[in-house]
């Protein structure tokens, strides 16, 4: 082995490969069982691969189109239903169907607003889906399958919508509706919704229609998560966060009592930052559910009896430690999800519940690396105030062809959201860093899922002091048990987790030595005037009402302490970002540009919230391994210097 520094490392993984790795999400199965469809992410396009039983590898369905739904965040993106695949448009945002195996896809909806989730009915007639119209009014839609009529409104009046799921008799639809100011994870209810047809249009056409439409569970304090039917659609399934955690809840349809299927200090349900997420899936025509519990930063799947409530982890899938996007077919028989491992890049599979095996039909990346070469997180936790224990995971510098004398440097990860978790899955930016030599901790602050309802509701009205206090604290716990160089600690952070890295370079100037900010906020303000509507009340809780708490938010704004700024920082930002707009970035880049702080302002043309073309990750990476080098393994002279581009 030879003897280099830490953080000047010859790394096994190269921002070029980061670059041309596939984004996997969006697991959808065919009612029959016979086709599997994912999402695959390329550079700025995404598309919609299918496998059928009998055929060695999948087949690309929607060349040249943009599958994306731009409802929120997106997500709900497609489904497949008996015999077609149903997608939503990015330019247009209309829904398409498209038969399968074969066929053009041809439009469903008008092109008004913008559609998500689409969920065809069991006879294959009707569509219902997520509808957000010009005017910013969110709503469940109804459209024919073949697009031979006019949309209709199922129901509206809340200000969001997400998980539209029929009964397999087609007499109920049951969905998850908010409102401001609450956020899916404050706050959400699950409706109940009687179908009835009834005669529309000149000619008397039936059609459905949401008749008796009741609340069953949730409320402004609880959130519910996912609703699914039972096959024989006598109970309606959901997670719910009213113990304190999220549990597995069946109701059942006929005398209305519920059963807690889960118990204990374990998450079974998502943040709903997209629409359509899944955790668990019905299966074995109703016997058993398939659930990923979250424990210590690592989500796995058990089988549950549905009878007993008795729970097995899924030894075939043992060697996954973050499953997602799981999905079945109407019997439950076989299941489609996204597993990766922390050596393991994503991977869409299948899973037949009846013989247990398991099969690999997509790979994110070429997997060439070998997992000897790649760190494997360590869980920790330390103590935090208000009773708290803070989590984070771990990576040490890691090769196999390097060694340093004397103590790496650190780089403070902080998540985005900031309801979000760092998990023991895939996660590149960790590998890319561990891998040069430096240790990386990614840290689940207060506020973060995956550890109760409590835990995720202890940022309220302390964003931006609970975050930056967490990750400091972090940064001390592996100072004091010998493991870092205290002087050399740098944080980095995308979105919210960029306004922490900014929040701490100005109220805690001296804690790291370099920050690096992603897409990060500088100003309160003008995020709660300039963000989209998903989030425009999301600071409510995380700082305060306004107007009452207006200076509050210029108090914790980091654009109102620049100047306090002593440490070099790097900014990047996405031209064309709706969530976090350019101007947080300009701001905080003229700040530091009349002060003569050493930094760095890299804008992307065509890009948004995060990287997705390749060139733009690629330069990234090597952007961000420079300006690490310089100052922060070499920490270089600390005068005037600014690199803008």
């Amino acid at each position: 082995m030879k003897e280099r520094p830490f953080g000047l490392w010859e790394s096994p993984i190269s921002p070029d490969q980061l670059a041309v790795d596939l984004r996997l999400s969006g697991v959808a199965v065919a009612p029959d069982g016979a086709t599997v469809g994912w999402l695959e992410g390329r550079g700025d396009q995404n598309v919609v691969v299918s496998w059928r039983a009998g055929e060695s590898s999948g087949r690309e369905l929607t060349r040249g189109r943009r599958v994306r739904a731009m409802v929120g965040y997106g997500g709900g993106d497609f489904t497949l239903g008996a015999r077609a695949l149903y997608f939503a448009d990015q330019e247009s945002g209309r829904l398409f169907v498209q038969d399968l195996p074969s066929g053009e896809a041809r439009p469903i909806s008008p092109a008004y607003g913008k559609a998500s989730s689409p969920t065809p009915s069991p006879d294959g007639r009707w569509i219902a889906y997520v509808h957000h119209d010009p005017d910013g009014v969110d709503r469940l839609a109804l459209v024919d399958a073949r697009g031979e009529g006019w949309p209709r409104i199922l129901h509206q009046g809340h200000d969001f919508y997400m998980q539209p799921r029929w009964s397999a008799d087609g007499q109920f639809l049951a969905f998850v509706a908010w409102d401001h100011p609450r956020m899916p994870w404050d706050g959400t209810t699950l409706y109940l919704a009687r179908m009835v047809l009834t005669a529309s249009g000149t000619e008397g056409a039936l059609e459905p229609r949401a008749g008796d439409v009741r609340a069953v569970a949730g409320g402004d304090e609880v959130s519910v998560f996912q609703p699914e039917f039972s096959p024989d659609s006598k109970a309606l399934w959901f997670v719910s966060d009213e113990t304190g955690w999220g549990h597995l809840v069946r109701l059942d349809l006929a005398d209305g009592t519920r059963r807690r299927l889960t118990a204990g200090e374990a998450e079974h349900g998502q943040p709903a930052w997209v629409q359509d997420m899944r955790s668990y899936a019905i299966a074995e025509d109703g016997q058993a559910v398939y659930a990923v519990r979250s424990e210590g930063g690592r989500r796995r799947l058990y089988r549950i009896d549905a009878a007993s409530g008795s729970a097995v982890r899924v030894e075939a899938l043992a060697a996954y430690d973050d499953i997602a996007s799981i999905h079945t077919d109407a019997r439950g028989k076989l299941l489609g999800l996204i597993a990766s491992g922390s050596r393991q890049a994503s991977r869409v599979l299948s899973y037949d519940t009846a013989t247990g095996s398991l099969r690999v039909l997509a790979r994110a990346s070429g997997e060439t690396l070998d997992p000897a070469d790649l760190a494997d997180p360590e869980a920790l936790s330390w103590p935090g105030p208000d009773g708290h224990a803070i989590a984070g995971l771990y990576y040490a510098p890691t090769s196999r062809r390097f060694v340093a004398t004397g103590r790496p440097p650190l780089i403070v990860l902080v998540h985005g959201g900031p309801t979000a978790q760092s998990t023991a899955g895939w996660n590149p930016a960790c590998q890319f860093l561990a891998t040069r030599g430096f240790g990386v901790l990614a840290v689940n602050h207060r506020g973060s899922t995956g550890y109760g309802r409590r835990f995720a509701q202890a940022l309220a009205g302390a964003w931006g002091e609970a975050d930056v206090d967490d990750a400091i604290s972090g940064a001390e716990h592996l100072a004091a048990t010998g493991r870092i160089d205290r002087a050399r600690v740098a944080i980095m952070g995308g979105s919210a987790g960029g306004y922490t890295v900014l929040r701490a370079m100005t109220s805690r100037p001296e804690a790291f030595a370099v920050g690096v900010s992603m897409y990060g906020i500088s100003d309160l303000m003008h995020l709660v005037r300039d963000t989209h509507k998903f989030e425009a009340r999301y600071l409510d809780r995380l700082v305060g009402p306004l107007p009452q708490a207006a200076q509050v938010y210029a108090e914790r704004s980091p654009i109102a302490t620049a100047d306090r700024i002593i440490r070099p920082l790097a900014l990047y930002q996405g031209a064309d970002d709706r969530a976090v707009p350019r101007a947080q970035a300009d701001m905080m880049a003229a700040a530091l540009l009349r002060r003569g702080i050493p930094h760095l302002y890299q804008v992307y043309e065509g890009e948004g919230h995060g990287w997705r073309r390749k060139d733009t990750i690629e330069h990234f990476w090597t952007s961000v391994a420079a300006f690490l080098e310089r100052h922060l393994v070499y920490a270089a002279d600390q005068g005037s210097a600014s690199i803008r581009t």
